[in-house]
């Protein structure tokens, strides 16, 4: 059993072993997607799926600034009703891949969210989003499962620690909504110097 003590020093390790470039490439792709008014689609599962939720929230508040566009953001695991009813009436794999045929179009990105990176809707859907010309991310742990392999950009937490996968996995989205929103603050405050001039 790991100790507190361990764990930190576990989870210091894997922050250590992340991709930064890789975290770098999805902030510019999103930044660019709000720029175009592109549409970000986020899911997952269980605790992914608070994740993902957490993510459409903070990208759809928390980026907000006088001069830029809003994000147009859609957690695919909110709506209760439409994904019991999909997953009633069609099967729990279809959850995702029926809202987002609703919806995608090419350049949007679709971010899939999940730890061993083997569910099957996320998967399903993430196969769909690139048939539609959308750009696919993965959030990904373990070995990064058949996600990793499908998407553009992989953000891969590299442990087998499910807890700790999470963990990271919320301390990327709030990475990146904070670098969304101290992006446009920056360019602000630039454009703000050279109207002093």
């Amino acid at each position: 059993m790991s100790t507190p003590s361990e764990y930190i020093q576990e989870l210091h390790a894997v922050i250590d072993a992340l991709a930064v470039a890789e975290i770098e490439k999805l902030i510019d792709v999103l930044h660019e997607a709000r720029m175009k008014g592109k549409t970000i689609f986020v899911m997952g599962n269980g605790g992914s799926a608070s994740t993902s939720t957490h993510l459409a929230c903070d990208l759809g508040k928390n980026t907000r600034s006088d001069g830029y566009p809003n994000f147009k953001v859609m957690g695919l695991s909110d709506n209760m009703a439409i994904f019991s009813a999909l997953a009633n009436d069609e099967g729990y794999e279809n959850v995702f891949v029926q809202q987002l045929a609703s919806f995608v179009q090419p350049e949007d990105i679709v971010i899939g969210i999940s730890a061993s990176g083997k569910s099957p809707n996320v998967l399903k859907a993430i196969e769909y989003a690139n048939q539609a010309g959308a750009i696919t991310v993965g959030f990904t742990g373990f070995d990064g499962g058949k996600l990793a392999k499908m998407v553009k950009i992989n953000l891969h937490v590299p442990s087998d620690c499910i807890e700790q996968v999470e963990d990271v996995h919320l301390m990327l989205e709030h990475m990146i909504a904070t670098a969304l929103r101290e992006r446009v603050r920056n360019q602000n405050a630039v454009g703000a110097m050279r109207l002093d001039c």
